[in-house]
């Protein structure tokens, strides 16, 4: 308590002080070089482990993802990427989703890329999902591909079911 009250005591003191000094020189701002030089560090989007999937582009038929062009849908887990088969929409079914029946540890969402437009999922589908214990997000390709990379980036476990951009029932 005496400490308290001696800074308190002496804060007029201090106050007076730098009211009257006045610096002869402008002070200068720090570099900005030098300001954000742990910026390497912190930088999770260029810094991304070569191991990790991080999709960087997308066209009417495919996705590009860590500099390779894929065609057609993909199915991501994790860091693992799969060739998928539904070509629209419709042919998204249990059984195309079927591995995440055996697939551990159980990611905490799927994120499916429903082309071009979102579109509604399918009321089993939804059941199914929920029975896996995953919980669902359904948006379009392009957004459900930069969800995949943000997720994924944090180190969460995710996953990705992708209809080409281009598609659209």
């Amino acid at each position: 308590m005496a400490v308290r009250q001696k800074a308190v005591a002496t804060l007029p003191t201090l106050m007076r002080a730098l009211r009257k000094e006045s610096p002869s020189l402008p002070q200068r701002l720090p570099s900005l070089r030098r300001a954000f030089s742990l910026y390497d560090q912190i930088n999770l989007i260029d810094n991304v482990p070569e191991d990790q999937l991080r999709f960087q582009g997308y066209t009417d038929s495919g996705f590009t993802v860590n500099g390779v062009q894929y065609e057609g849908s993909l199915l991501c887990v994790g860091n693992l990427m799969l060739s998928w088969s539904p070509k629209k929409m419709s042919d998204i079914t249990t059984n195309s989703l079927s591995i995440f029946q055996v697939v551990r540890p159980i990611p905490e969402i799927l994120i499916i890329g429903t082309g071009r437009y979102i579109q509604p999922v399918d009321p089993e589908i939804r059941k199914f999902i929920r029975s896996t214990g995953m919980k669902l997000e359904a948006v379009d390709s392009r957004n459900a591909s930069s969800t995949y990379n943000i997720l994924n980036e944090e180190g969460r476990i995710v996953a990705a079911a992708l209809l080409p951009y281009g598609v659209s029932d």
